[in-house]
């Protein structure tokens, strides 16, 4: 495994209209992990943006994924988000990702390495904690989908390339809140079979997609359609599959890469999609409420309806302030991301305070006669 060794280390980054890249590193439980942050030249740290994960595949490097894989730093540069490579520890003497199947047996901390870069990295810049996004190729698609089902709640919608679900990180799934998913996987992957089992103990895609179409309540039969085939000669074809919500809230994409390897398309096999792209775009329509101003209003929005209700503050700690102009009361419902009533009752132009001392923490929904809003209790 490759040694990152820099005096930048040491230095907190000071930003300045040019794009830059820190090779960072930091003991998680006594362990030297090491990672690479590219900043693009927008960034100024006036305004929050988004963070994206992308992990290498097993064997390989956070710069090789950073380079050749999956390089995201042209579209980071133009969409402002922060990027990020993380490096694995070696496994039986490779590189890797802690996802089970292959790697079972692996003493890699790798969820809470990510939740600490997360943490890290928000105290250092302006991060959109509401989008924080994770892809990978490979083994780090795997690794994209166990932060899914266990980093559910820092985690807003991933992508994964030539990679799937393990039977461990399938059977422990536990998400936390609607996750919109992309996958791309060549029919002819040698390396992660397309109809599982191969690695051992890898689910199919077929499986993986019916499991988020399930858990996500998108309508069974995914919408399907061709891709042009502007490059007739890398020898394969792109089926696009969209599963969505009766809402359009939350979807499902399956980009099935037909006579497909393993590879990432974009940088080499099928040529007719750019993976780095799909995903970002993808991807960027979400936050942790689902497709961005989906039912609700932006956290970086004031949250101001047709009628002119507003809530303050927000994010709350400990009760909300409804200003509307209602002549007559109102019930509000507020739920949970996944649906779960956490808390009922009536405002009106006398009573505009509601409580929330026993609402868990986190991003909630709060509904007023027609009207819905993204509310976020903290501590």
């Amino acid at each position: 495994m490759m040694k990152i060794l820099s005096c930048l280390l040491l230095l907190t980054p000071v930003i300045v209209n040019a794009q830059q890249t820190f090779n960072e590193t930091m003991v998680h439980n006594s362990v030297t992990r090491n990672y690479t942050v590219y900043v693009p030249a927008a960034y100024s740290g006036n305004s929050a943006v988004p963070l994206m994960f992308s992990f290498h595949g097993y064997t390989m490097t956070a710069n090789a994924q950073m380079t050749w894989v999956g390089d995201m730093r042209p579209i980071a540069d133009t969409a402002n988000f922060i990027l990020v490579y993380p490096q694995g520890t070696l496994f039986n003497g490779n590189t890797h990702w802690n996802v089970g199947a292959w790697t079972l047996g692996s003493a890699a901390d790798d969820l809470g390495f990510t939740e600490a870069m997360i943490d890290t990295l928000a105290s250092k810049y302006n991060i959109d904690l509401d989008r924080v996004y994770s892809c990978g190729y490979s083994n780090g698609g795997y690794f994209s989908f166990e932060l899914a089902c266990q980093l559910s709640n820092r985690i807003a919608a991933i992508g994964a390339v030539a990679g799937t679900m393990s039977s461990q990180t399938y059977t422990a799934c536990n998400p936390s809140h609607p996750t919109p998913v992309v996958t791309i996987h060549g029919t002819a992957d040698a390396t992660v079979n397309y109809s599982g089992g191969s690695p051992s103990n890898s689910k199919s895609l077929a499986s993986v997609n019916t499991y988020w179409s399930t858990y996500n309540n998108t309508i069974a039969a995914p919408v399907v359609s061709n891709m042009p085939n502007i490059n007739p000669s890398d020898g394969s074809t792109v089926e696009k599959s969209v599963y969505s919500t009766s809402n359009n809230c939350v979807s499902i994409e399956h980009y099935k890469v037909i006579g497909g390897g393993h590879d990432w398309p974009g940088s080499w096999g099928n040529m007719d999609i750019n993976a780095s792209s799909v995903i970002w775009n993808f991807v960027s329509k979400y936050d942790m409420a689902g497709l961005i101003g989906c039912g609700g209003i932006s956290l970086n929005e004031e949250n101001t309806l047709e009628n002119k209700i507003s809530i303050y503050p927000n994010p709350t700690n400990d009760f909300v302030t409804v200003d509307t102009n209602l002549g007559e009361f109102q019930e509000y419902q507020i739920y949970s991301i996944t649906g779960q009533l956490l808390l009922k009752g009536m405002i009106g132009p006398a009573e505009k305070t509601i409580y929330l001392l026993e609402v868990p923490n986190g991003i909630m929904i709060l509904k007023i006669g027609k009207q819905t809003l993204k509310l976020v209790k903290t501590d």
